[in-house]
């Protein structure tokens, strides 16, 4: 069946759509009412029961595949690597289980994870999933002000984490973060179960503390606890990068039916096929597609703990595609742009056999139309961009290759999911025409796997996602949807500006800024103007192999955006950076930028991957 006969399916009958697709799941009990809709919250198949974990793992094993690989473990900055089969992982999970159980641990109960990317983090996830606690987890990278924040707003009885996180040429010590997190907190929690890893160990010396291994009684086990369909799986805190965190909440049963549809419908993955998501747990695609999903279907998952350059060259990505045999990769599109950077010709890849390969999906940023095209030249295979984002848990739009692929827009995160009413709208909430850029939103409700709530405040999601357009989701992103139905997301709504009455994009001057061969990366943002209210300002990484001047590669590009968008964008100054300042998952701090090279007070994030970037930011100023 075709993309769109399965989407006209969708749209003539969303109940039988997401009934067929549940059946994929086992349930304790079946659901009494496939949409349950109370006020603006959407409960997917109500009074249904299931176990998440149960359907990650036991029913795999019960069916015959212990013995399958559940987990590929590759950390090149620590030398390690394991295998682990599903009968292995149920035995690790079961045993945690049954120790947070016999703690007191309950359903209900918040477990917070805070851990680098090692096997135990999986293990820990689906241990609360097996017992009804909702677990949150914090990305490693965060601080201790971070942390507690976390701490504070979930309250968890238990916390686990480890005693340290490997990054290239630094270790970073989880203990004395987490010690200094639960200092500042009000809600303590009960416990601290850490992992010590060989590379660093810790002092367990605060109250509480307790040794991974001397916590779990290996011969203990527990059974799946039943749950309601509505009962939360998860809560993961956005990144932070404006405002407070936000935490977000999933449910089991939606949750459940969404992923597993997803890797069929989108990644085109089967149960035979090792799947890679090269991300972090602490984020949702690492939530979605190291853990949940790819357990949920009974494929294999790789858990990579490394980067795509430096741990230790820029051939990783394709050395971990080759060794697991990778049917389907999914990574961002940062990722992306730092190895073309290091290694502009693939050499790398020449070393390695990814006959196996079948597609690379990006998402998580604009993926530049210029970094789609180098990686399908390097790689022969198609390089899909896709657009979702952290409340929604998986794709809104893309491509999917279940129903035959459709042709690849460069510059397009595709077509709208089977799942998703996608429209344009104006700043007052009225449908634009095709072709026209505005507020891109979705049509309530929203289905499956879809969060409608945020933790300790009932009436924050209405308002930071439902309140601005009556009957929609508002996605805060801006974009367009051209006659064929391809949505190309331009920016956050954030980062449009108006230059002389004229509404302006920056992404669409960085995707001109990008077809240049010796610029990397870029970011444009606005400056103010006393005259044109803003005018765009360019910052460009350039290749490491770029023989050019800077002064040579900021008037190529100034007349490139001339020659491409007119003199309407009045871009009219371009400065070459060293790097550009970006949260841990790899998305460029626009509005930080912004606000720096504009005087304006601003908060430093908490998710910066590297402090000093923002230095280069301060110091360029003064030249602007």
């Amino acid at each position: 069946m075709s993309y769109h006969k399965k989407y006209a399916e969708w749209e003539n009958n969303p109940i039988s759509f997401w009934e067929d697709k549940a059946k994929n799941i086992s349930w304790i009990k079946p659901w009494e009412k496939t949409l349950f809709q109370k006020n603006y919250i959407s409960n997917w198949f109500h009074g249904g029961t299931l176990n998440t974990c149960y359907n990650c793992i036991d029913r795999h094993v019960k069916n015959g595949n212990g013995l399958k690989y559940a987990i590929f473990y590759d950390s090149p900055v620590a030398n390690i690597k394991k295998k682990i089969s599903y009968q292995a992982l149920l035995d690790n999970v079961s045993s945690l289980a049954a120790s947070l159980y016999q703690d007191g641990v309950r359903k209900g109960d918040r477990v917070i994870i805070y851990m680098p990317m090692i096997p135990e983090v999986i293990i820990s996830m689906l241990a609360c999933a097996r017992i009804g606690a909702i677990h949150s987890v914090v990305f490693g990278g965060f601080a201790a002000e971070e942390l507690s924040n976390r701490i504070d707003d979930v309250s968890p009885k238990i916390i686990i984490s480890a005693s340290c996180g490997l990054e290239p040429n630094k270790i970073i010590d989880y203990k004395e973060i987490l010690d200094n997190a639960i200092k500042k907190c009000v809600n303590k929690p009960i416990k601290q179960i850490i992992f010590q890893r060989d590379i660093k160990t810790c002092l367990l010396n605060k109250p509480g503390d307790i040794e991974w291994n001397d916590y779990i009684d290996e011969k203990k086990s527990i059974e799946c606890i039943e749950l309601n369909s509505d009962d939360p799986l998860y809560i993961l805190h956005t990144s932070g990068t404006t405002g407070l965190p936000k935490g977000i909440v999933r449910t089991n049963g939606g949750h459940a039916v969404a992923l597993y549809n997803s890797m069929k419908m989108t990644y085109d993955i089967t149960e035979n096929e090792v799947f890679w998501a090269a991300s972090d747990v602490g984020w949702v695609v690492g939530h979605s597609y190291i853990v949940y999903a790819p357990l949920l279907l009974g494929c294999s998952t790789v858990l990579y703990e490394g980067k795509p350059v430096g741990t230790p060259d820029s051939g990783q990505f394709w050395r971990i595609i080759s060794e697991y045999k990778v049917s389907t990769m999914f990574t961002a599109p940062t990722a992306i742009r730092a190895i073309k950077k290091e290694d502009p010709n693939a050499e790398e890849l020449k070393k390695y056999n990814i006959s196996n390969l079948k597609y690379i999906f990006l998402a998580g940023e604009r993926a530049d139309p210029e970094s789609i095209r180098w990686t399908m030249k390097a790689t022969k295979k198609p390089v899909i961009d896709h657009w979702w984002q952290t409340e929604t848990g998986w794709s809104i739009a893309g491509n999917f290759p279940e129903y035959g692929l459709f042709d690849i827009l460069e510059g397009s995160t595709g077509k709208a999911a089977p799942g998703y009413s996608v429209v344009v709208l104006d700043d007052h909430g009225k449908e634009l025409p095709r072709e026209e850029m505005g507020n891109l939103a979705i049509k309530l409700p929203l289905p499956p796997g879809c969060s409608s709530e945020i933790w300790n405040d009932k009436n924050r999601f209405f308002e930071a996602y439902l309140s601005k357009y009556r009957g929609y989701y508002n996605t805060s992103d801006a974009g367009i949807i051209n006659k064929d139905g391809y949505i190309s997301v331009m920016s956050r709504t954030d980062d449009i500006i108006n230059c002389a009455g004229h509404r302006i994009s920056t992404g669409s001057i960085e995707e001109i800024l990008t077809n240049h061969n010796e610029i990397a990366e870029c970011a444009v943002v606005g400056m103010v103007d006393a005259i044109k209210g803003h005018v765009p300002i360019g910052l460009l990484v350039l290749n490491n192999s770029c023989t050019k001047s800077e002064s040579e590669i900021e008037n190529e590009v100034i007349k490139l955006v001339r020659d491409k968008l007119g003199a309407v964008a009045s871009f009219k100054k371009a400065f070459v950076i060293k790097s550009l300042p970006k949260t841990r998952s790899g998305k460029i701090l626009r509005s930080t930028i912004a606000k720096i090279l504009n005087n304006q007070d601003y908060n430093k994030p908490a998710t910066i991957e590297d402090e000093s970037t923002l230095n280069l930011v301060i110091k360029l100023k003064d030249k602007i």
